[in-house]
Order: C-alpha cells, then sequence, then structure tokens
C-alpha cells in the first residue's frame, strides 16, 4: 500500500509541475477536427494500453522499479525506499521542438523535486542516492521519450504485534547478518 502511495503521490505532484506545458499531439484518424495541444498525461505503473503509446503521446507514467528495506544495527525500524522510473513521450513534427519540449518536461519535474524535496507529506526524495534523467539517444522523429530515475525515503513501517518474552508468536528467526531484525528479537529468547 504504501509504494502504491508514493506512486499517486509522484502522480498529484506530476500534474502539478507539468500543468502549465502544453503539449501537440498527433492527429488521430478517429479526429474529426485539428489535435488540439494539452497537458501531457500522468499514469501510474505504465499506460493501460500500450500498443496506443504513440497515441497517447504527450505522457508521463511513473513505475516502481525497486523497493529495499535494509537493517541497520542500533535502529529500531528497518530503513525503507523504493526507486522510481519516469518514463516521458512527447510528439512533435518539428525534430528540435520534440526534443526541447522532452527537456523543458523533464526540467519541471527535476526543479520541482529538488525544490520540494517531499511529495505526499510523507515521501522524501534521496538526495544520496541522486536524480537523473536520460533522453533516449535513438529517438524517431516525431516521437521522443526519455526516462528519469528517482530514489525515495519510505515512512518507517510500525509492527502491529510484539514478538519475544511478552509477545505472541512461536516465529523464530534471526534477521540478515545474524543480528535481529529492526532491533528486536524473533521468537523467545535463548
Amino acid at each position: 500500500m504504501t509504494k502504491e502511495n508514493l506512486l499517486e503521490a509522484f502522480k498529484a505532484f506530476t500534474v502539478e509541475a507539468l500543468k502549465d506545458l502544453i503539449l501537440p499531439m498527433q492527429q488521430q484518424k478517429e479526429d474529426k477536427g485539428l489535435s488540439l495541444p494539452r497537458t501531457p498525461e500522468v499514469h501510474i505503473m505504465g499506460l493501460a494500453d500500450v500498443k496506443a503509446a504513440k497515441k497517447k503521446a504527450p505522457y508521463v507514467f511513473h513505475q516502481l522499479l525497486i523497493s529495499k528495506d535494509k537493517w541497520i544495527p542500533g535502529k529500531p525500524r528497518p530503513d525503507s525506499q523504493a526507486t522510481v522510473r519516469s518514463v516521458a513521450a512527447v510528439y512533435d513534427t518539428n525534430n528540435q521542438e520534440g526534443q526541447l519540449a522532452l527537456l523543458e518536461l523533464f526540467e519541471r519535474m527535476r526543479i520541482g523535486l529538488l525544490t520540494r524535496g517531499v511529495i505526499g507529506k510523507q515521501f522524501k526524495l534521496n538526495c544520496e542516492a541522486g536524480l537523473e534523467y536520460l533522453i533516449y539517444p535513438d529517438n524517431i522523429p516525431p516521437f521522443y521519450a526519455g526516462e528519469m530515475v528517482t530514489v525515495w525515503k519510505l515512512p518507517p513501517v510500525e509492527r502491529e504485534v510484539k514478538y519475544g518474552k511478552q509477545g505472541y508468536s512461536n516465529i523464530r528467526s534471526k534477521g540478515p547478518k545474524g543480528h535481529e531484525c529492526g532491533g528486536e528479537h524473533y521468537g523467545p529468547q535463548e
């Protein structure tokens, strides 16, 4: 649930960051008039119809790549983080304008993230991990795409069940590298 909340918060942030960025879209066969420029659509975990990716441009989608929980000795809870890949695509018949539009989209996101640092009031950008984006070098006009990778610190997970002498479980387990997970011992004390 937390990862889904992160993606939803990132989506809300992106909609706000790109709300004034109006980009052209490709004329579709079923369109009765000209396709009017619009702000990029924002999705999570991918597009609903992958075959329609070119029809949907401009768009951004945020996709969870890696989720990691790391136990650090002396800390009561694991440090949790998630790596998110953000893929963006734009359309423009002018090669230079298309590439500049994609650059503008990523710069708005980058500057907004570095300025705010926190989204959804609980997910903190991990600045030590860095923030990077890549504009694909093999783009074929009139479509231009790239991706951004960000790492997010997640809120701590709180235990609901106590383990140990006063606990309610028979689970006997040591955490990674022989230390107790989250600084607490699982199961009865030995």
